[in-house]
């Protein structure tokens, strides 16, 4: 099995073992996706869901989350990295209120301009939000694709994804990483020895049982 077959394997028995797989961040608006995964870095989605909370409740637009970043890090402190990503969140929404009409730019050079925002940030937004073609390359995804053998001995983000690129029909990108989240979570851990003998995938992984 070439590698390129192996990923369409990956990606048909993905989308039969989770077929409604999604961002697992909560958002309605696009600037508030931009804002949570920010928060996520280094911090947990649900974690990050309730925090948004008390933050939007506070600041419920891009407008007024323009503010002082000290005001937005006393509600952020609990994603950790407090001083930082309320430096990046206060400084991004002032970018989108002044130069983008509080609208969030559909264009991932634009994207990867705005404080705080990577290759991983800018891949989320345009296969979320405007449903273009993605490969978000989270620790899942980096893990799960060393181990599955669709890269090897690959840790870079920007190298795993353009690896992945070659490999993976664009439209299939982003709702892959969504379900290789999911199957990372669920079954191929990383702080257990992975469930392989429930694994949809354990007789065609590079890794089964290692």
């Amino acid at each position: 099995m070439t590698t390129q077959e192996l990923a369409y394997e990956v990606i048909s028995r993905l989308k039969k073992e989770y077929p409604d797989a999604d961002c697992t961040l909560d958002y309605d608006d696009a600037w508030k996706l931009l804002v949570s995964v920010r928060l996520a870095a280094q911090c947990t989605d649900a974690r990050v869901n309730v925090v948004v909370q008390d933050l939007y409740a506070k600041y419920p637009d891009v407008a007024a989350l323009a503010a002082e970043p000290e005001a937005i890090e006393a509600i952020v402190r609990p994603c950790g990295l407090g001083k930082s990503k309320a430096r990046d969140i206060s400084a991004c929404m002032r970018i989108l209120h002044e130069q983008y009409h509080d609208k969030v730019p559909e264009d991932f050079n634009a994207l990867l301009k705005l404080p705080g925002v990577g290759r991983k940030s800018a891949n989320l937004i345009m296969g979320d939000v405007f449903g273009k073609p993605a490969i978000v390359t989270d620790t899942h995804c980096i893990r799960l694709s060393n181990r599955i053998g669709l890269v090897h001995d690959m840790k870079d983000p920007k190298k795993v994804e353009m690896a992945l690129w070659k490999i993976i029909p664009p439209e299939e990108g982003n709702d892959l990483c969504h379900r290789l989240v999911n199957h990372g979570r669920e079954v191929c851990t990383a702080r257990t020895k992975p469930y392989c003998d429930r694994c949809c995938l354990n007789d065609i992984c590079e890794k089964n049982g290692i």
